[in-house]
């Protein structure tokens, strides 16, 4: 690693301190007698620094990171929008923001009332019955999804239901999902369009399906044009539905999946509302249910109730074929703050402009890209992302996705999605979404356009990408493979020279 991240540890001192403890006011006592002694360490060599050590090493790696904040982030399928910052003020209200999670529900009735109206608000939105935002993630909305089915289909005695069909170009996490709650998975191909091969689908239904799990748009950036078709073959053939709304940023006001036949969906707030994520949270996947699964959602749901002087919100424990309880406490609360302020902000028209606008924005980098990329599945009017093939640049001048995003990073842009969906070849996978200007996209499409008469007149130069960085090339899959972060291991093998 080059520059001057690793000088913190260099700069370690014996006896360089960055604060000073008041001294001990209780009688000391041998610190074995109070942990035991198989808790204690000879020896924790940690680095030994001053206050401003620290702050400038911190300050260093913050200016390195990159965010929504600094420039424009195209991750396909993420749905990286810029986060309003009255979001994080109302977040940060006191109100909110110092509640106890065992707080009796008596002194948090605004704190109730403002989940039972996202719960309400997420429901109408997506055209159906009911909806919990205790989910931590999409993928752990996911597995609550399933967890109901597999529920549903025991209550009413078809327990051999176990297969779940997805289709090829649905999110990695959807497998997953199903097979962590014991179904088998079974794989429905795309079709020439992109869309889901409806031939297949049918071969496939039988007795033993429990549910399709359908990414709607898919990951191709696509509508599933056949989506009433696709809902009512499975109905027919005695399974549920469930939609994988990751992609609803292209719906918002324009569509619900309700409407379209599915039976439960989840959402991802601090994708669609506008909230923070990334770096593992924190998030939210909220899951909305159709009537015939709205017995299984988790406990508690919050109930409104009417009082002597007003609405009451309680916590609903009183439901016996519900699955359980799928997160401590009620999730991520805060998340859910951000996500009602946002959508109360918008109201219903400003949601569907949302969706107008990122499918505005998908379709302009479409149309300025097509001559210098090719656009998977024919270059159709895509939703809220469009997908590009490097396939042509690699097959010419040996140039891959992989370098084209790399070579993103020298013009300043966070490189999109690479690589997925798995059923398009050097996939360049890219969402603007609505927050991005037309400057911001005509410097993106500028970028891109160089890039690729660079890959047809220098390529070296893409594939040695990044020259601007702290960090070039890493070795990704040793460093997944023999991750080793510990301070110990890298910087004190060895104590410093004599007069260093």
């Amino acid at each position: 690693m080059s520059g001057t991240l690793p000088l913190i540890f260099d700069q370690s001192r014996a006896g360089r301190v960055g604060a000073r403890l008041p001294a001990c006011d209780v009688p000391r006592r041998d610190p074995a007698d109070l942990l035991g002694p198989e808790y204690l360490r000879d020896r924790l060599p940690l680095p030994e620094l001053s206050e401003l050590d620290v702050v400038r090493h911190f300050t260093r790696l913050a200016h390195r990171n990159y965010s929504i904040d600094q420039g424009f982030y195209p991750l396909g399928s993420c749905t990286m929008k810029y986060n309003p910052k009255v979001n994080e003020k109302v977040a940060a209200f006191a109100g909110f923001a110092s509640l106890h999670p065992l707080q009796p529900e008596e002194t948090v009735q605004g704190s109730l009332a403002l989940l039972y109206e996202l719960q309400c608000m997420l429901s109408e939105i997506c055209g159906m019955a009911a909806t919990t935002v205790q989910p931590s993630a999409g993928a752990h909305g996911e597995l609550l999804a399933m967890m109901m089915i597999r529920a549903y289909h025991r209550h009413r005695g078809e327990a051999h239901r176990d297969v779940v069909l997805i289709p090829d170009s649905a999110h990695g996490t959807n497998p997953a999902s199903a097979a962590r709650c014991g179904f088998r998975v079974k794989p429905i191909p795309s079709n020439a369009r992109g869309c889901t091969d409806i031939a297949a689908l049918e071969a496939a239904l039988n007795e033993n399906v429990a549910a399709l799990m359908l990414t709607n748009p898919n990951t191709v950036g696509l509508f599933e044009t056949d989506i009433l078709r696709i809902c009512d073959l499975v109905h027919r053939a005695g399974g549920l539905v469930y939609c994988d709304g990751a992609n609803m940023n292209a719906m918002l006001g324009l569509t619900r999946p309700g409407d379209m036949g599915f039976d439960v969906m989840h959402y991802n707030l601090h994708k669609t509302f506008s909230t923070p994520h990334g770096g593992g949270g924190p998030g939210c996947g909220a899951v909305s249910v159709q009537p015939c699964l709205e017995p299984y959602l988790p406990v508690p749901l919050i109930r409104r109730e009417e009082g002597t002087s007003g609405p009451v919100f309680r916590f609903d424990y009183d439901r016996p074929l519900s699955v359980g309880r799928i997160h401590s406490f009620y999730g991520a609360f805060l998340i859910a703050v951000r996500a009602y302020a946002y959508i109360r902000a918008l109201g219903a028209e400003g949601l569907r402009q949302v969706s107008e606008n990122a499918i505005l924005n998908a379709n302009y980098l479409r149309v300025r890209l097509a001559e210098h990329y090719e656009v998977a599945y024919g270059n159709q009017i895509c939703m809220h992302e469009v997908v590009l093939t490097a396939e042509p640049q690699k097959r010419r001048n040996g140039v891959r996705a992989l370098d084209i995003s790399k070579r993103l990073m020298d013009y300043g842009f966070h490189p999109p999605t690479n690589y997925f969906p798995l059923i398009v070849p050097e996939a360049l996978m890219i969402e603007p979404t609505e927050t991005e200007s037309k400057q911001t996209l005509d410097e993106f499409v500028n970028a891109m356009i160089s890039i690729a008469r660079e890959a047809q007149e220098a390529p070296e130069l893409p594939r040695s990408a990044p020259h601007t960085t702290v960090v070039s090339r890493l070795d990704e899959t040793a460093a997944v493979k023999h991750l080793d972060v510990r301070y110990e291991r890298l910087f004190c093998d060895s104590e410093p020279a004599a007069g260093d």
